[in-house]
Order: structure tokens, then sequence, then C-alpha cells
């Protein structure tokens, strides 16, 4: 986990929490609205039904049959997420790609993270990536050889349609194990968010807006005598090799977030400050020799 909502313990607040999406996910309110329940319930219920559509880890998700089949006649939101996907890639001039998918499995990372063995046979190389997709009205198609693999931008847009039922009851935050969608400043004024940094947290105060991190720190394996892990470079098909241990980026949305926090990570310190300050994208930039960089206006 890489930031939290630091609220005091006096705090009133009305919690629920629960498992999904390879992560731990905890829907906070601000208060105990009498409606508070209902939205809770609502949220997570669209969390899991996003799930159950975007999860390359279920065969019978509807990823997973696109991933099979190569084309697909898709529902709206697996449509939705496609295109921002696409679009992503786009924007970070192929850094944020959706069809590592090859790539990352190839690595080793080829189911939940809970029940991936740490240690495994050597790997050679990587997979290509890359691949030409298209989406025409409701139809997806997936240049052959290919796969999409939608992990981090689906949990961004899971958090933010989960934060738009749960705010009907109120100022919210949705923690999507870590990365954060929050909706309206609570009557506090402000919500204390801890960002895990070396030494002590490093603490924010957000009214609103989304952070997601990406890092290389955390989901590792060993495949041979090699120490891998989940962010893999679209131009080398391999887990990244980066100057960056993690960024931490804030954005109007978590599915937004998502993408600049990896596109950050994997253009390195120098590269990624400039991109940062350029762009206006508030980050928290860890590097690999446990310096903290903030950028992007973050002071």
């Amino acid at each position: 986990m890489s930031a939290v909502a630091a609220t005091p313990t006096t705090w009133p607040l009305t919690r629920r929490s629960f498992d999904a999406m390879g992560s731990t996910f905890e829907l906070i309110l601000d208060g105990d609205p009498p409606d508070a329940e209902e939205a809770m319930a609502a949220a997570e219920l669209e969390i899991h039904r996003l799930e159950r559509m975007l999860s390359r880890f279920l065969p019978t998700s509807e990823l997973s049959l696109l991933n099979a089949a190569g084309t697909l006649d898709a529902s709206p939101e697996l449509v939705e997420v496609t295109r921002l996907a696409l679009a992503a890639r786009e924007r970070t001039g192929g850094r944020f790609d959706p069809t590592v998918h090859n790539a990352v499995v190839a690595a080793g990372y080829d189911r939940s993270f809970d029940d991936l063995s740490p240690e495994g046979s050597a790997i050679s190389a990587g997979a290509a990536c890359g691949g030409r997709v298209t989406v025409t009205g409701s139809t997806i198609v997936i240049e052959a050889g290919y796969r999409l693999d939608l992990g981090g931008i689906a949990k961004g847009y899971a958090a933010d349609r989960a934060c738009a039922l749960l705010a009907v009851a109120g100022p919210c935050i949705v923690d999507a194990g870590g990365d954060l969608a929050i909706h309206g400043p609570p009557d506090q004024g402000v919500w204390p968010v801890a960002v895990e940094v070396p030494g002590a947290p490093l603490t924010l105060g957000l009214q609103r807006g989304a952070l997601a991190t990406s890092g290389c720190d955390h989901r590792r394996w060993r495949r041979g005598s090699i120490e891998l892990h989940h962010i893999v470079d679209p131009t080398t098909g391999m887990p990244a090799v980066t100057s960056l241990k993690r960024v931490t980026a804030f954005a109007d949305t978590a599915t937004a977030a998502e993408v600049s926090a990896k596109a950050l990570l994997l253009a390195g310190e120098h590269a990624a400050r400039i991109e940062a300050e350029m762009l206006g994208i508030p980050a928290v930039l860890v590097t690999g020799d446990g310096r903290v960089v903030l950028v992007g206006g973050l002071a």
C-alpha cells in the first residue's frame, strides 16, 4: 500500500472493506449519513461487477473472452476502458500500453499475485508489445498474437465509478489498495492522505481528485537468479529498469492518475521531473537510492 486516508481516530467515519481486483478496497464516508449503507452496498457491487468484466485472472471475464477470441462485441464498460487505455498509450508515447499482457505473463505474472509462486524457471526474453487494437462501435479487435491487460487502469476506473456512487451520501474516499478516488471536502476541510516514502510518511491534504502509485518495489518474485516485478517496459517487453522506485501521481480521476504514475515511473527521474513540471502533474517521486522528489507544484 502506498497511500492511505490518514484520518484521526476521533473523526466520525463510516467504513466498509473487502477484497477485489487483487487488492483490498476500503470505502470511507465522512460521518454516518442515513443512506450510508445503501451507498456502500451499491459501490461494492459495482466494483465486483467490473471485476467480473475486466479481470485477466478470471477465465469467464469479458476481457478473457476477448483475449481468447481476438474480437468481441463488448459491453459499454469494456469498450470505454479499452478506449481510455488506447488514448493513454497515444498520450504517453507508448509508455502506458494495454498490450503488455503477454510480456507480463512471460515474466511469470500469470495468475493473481496472491497465488503467484515466488520462485520459478528463468525467462529468456520478453514478449512483443505495441499490438494494434481497434474499437468500432461496440466491437473490439486485437491484432493476432497480442492480448490486453487492463489491470491498473481498470482498477482506477472501478474506483472512480464506486466513488461516484458513494458520493450521493456525502464526501468520501474509495481506497483501491492504496490508490485513492476522492469526492468533496469533508467537514474538517481536507482529507489527510499519507503517502509511503522512505522514513516517515508524507501527508498531503486533499479535497478532491485522485492519487495512484506505480512502483517496482512491492510486487516482486524470482525466476532463476533474476528478481522481477510487474511493471513492464513496452519497448523491451521485460520488467522495467528505471532510476525511480515508485511514483505517486495526482489527477482529477483515479483512471488518469494510474496512467500518469506508470508513465512517469518508466520515464526515469530526469525525464519525469521535466514532464511533470511541463504538464502540471503533481507527483511524489521516490528514486532508486531513496530520495524523495516533489514535482508538478508539490512543495
